[in-house]
């Protein structure tokens, strides 16, 4: 599709195999100037499993593809944690989120003392089991408090390798290498939009625009309501460390970086917790094969089957993209 559309195409190799020892590629789309100034930039895939809608998004456009404003490229970048997509993990083979792995001065190591607290809870040693999860789950938020929880789990943690939100110990292959594109590919831009899809956080087929709070009112103004800020206090959102948001401004180095996380709501907090924590427990201490339901129910979490909720990411996905373009004009 992306040929048909006449955008020039590149790979970038993981060494991590896929099912069947599959090859896995990042694989990028461009169109318009290589030198542009102004430059759209689409990710997908960062948190493997929730892969599916952007990549959806992103072929919708090849099929009814935009016309740019001059000295402007639009660029998608289809899948950025390959590994995860293909194995339905939201994490990628050394369970690394690639969300929380790229600090900039900070120490890989650490947690939150309420993760360390709950880490029994969040990531049982034994394969999935019935054991009282949404009680738990449920005394959990009353006794603490949905945004003291919700912070204090997601927000990222370096001490625990099998657990969940693990950023790692160093910069992954996969931002590595992708950071090295971006460095190359972005050296004449001036003024960069960036967003990157994700599923799982907010009501059901609800999008939310997540943006940190020194680009709030700038990007409000030129995307409206949907625009949130991300704190934990604000609504479904929370504060990260690591974030894909540091890769991009590490390597545009001469231009003015807008960046944006587009969410997709699916079903509770509760429930995403439940999904990733069950197929946690079945790939460090089960099979970790692809036929148990633990992964069945992982696609349903981050990709609902409803017709509504996919109309819903494509028609919002696409007018963010319109707006992205309006702005370069």
């Amino acid at each position: 599709m992306a040929r048909r559309a006449s955008c020039r195409i590149e790979t970038i190799p993981i060494s991590s195999p896929g099912p069947a020892e599959s090859d896995l590629t990042i694989d990028i789309a461009s169109f318009g100037p290589e030198d542009a100034r102004r430059v759209i930039l689409h990710s997908s895939g960062l948190h493997g499993v929730e892969g599916f809608a952007g990549s959806a998004i992103q072929l919708q456009l090849l099929d009814d593809f935009p016309s740019l404003p001059p000295d402007t490229a639009l660029i998608l970048v289809h899948i950025l944690n390959p590994y995860g997509m293909a194995w339905l993990r939201r994490v990628n083979s050394g369970n690394v989120d690639l969300n929380r792995n790229f600090l900039v001065g900070e120490q890989y190591s650490g947690a939150p003392p309420a993760y360390a607290e709950l880490d029994s809870f969040l990531n049982p040693r034994t394969p999935p089991s019935r054991d009282f999860y949404f009680l738990k789950a449920a005394w959990l938020i009353l006794r603490r408090g949905m945004p003291v929880l919700k912070q204090a789990i997601v927000g990222g943690q370096y001490e625990y390798p099998k657990g969940l939100f693990f950023g790692g110990w160093k910069v992954e292959e996969e931002l590595e290498k992708y950071g090295n594109w971006l460095r190359q590919r972005l050296k004449s831009a001036e003024y960069v939009i960036a967003m990157d899809v994700h599923t799982g956080l907010g009501r059901f087929g609800e999008e939310s625009l997540l943006v940190e709070p020194g680009n709030y009112e700038t990007l409000r103004k030129s995307f409206g309501p949907r625009v949130v800020q991300l704190e934990a206090e604000r609504g479904p959102a929370y504060r990260i460390r690591g974030g894909l948001q540091n890769l991009i401004y590490q390597n545009a180095l001469h231009a003015q970086v807008h960046f944006m996380g587009e969410e997709f709501g699916t079903y509770s907090a509760a429930r995403v917790l439940h999904a990733l924590r069950e197929e946690n427990r079945w790939h460090h201490y089960g099979r970790a094969t692809m036929g148990h339901p633990v992964k069945t129910t992982m696609k349903e979490t981050f990709c609902p089957s409803a017709e509504s909720w996919r109309r819903q990411v494509l028609e919002r996905g696409a007018e963010w993209i319109r707006s992205a373009i309006l702005t370069m004009h």
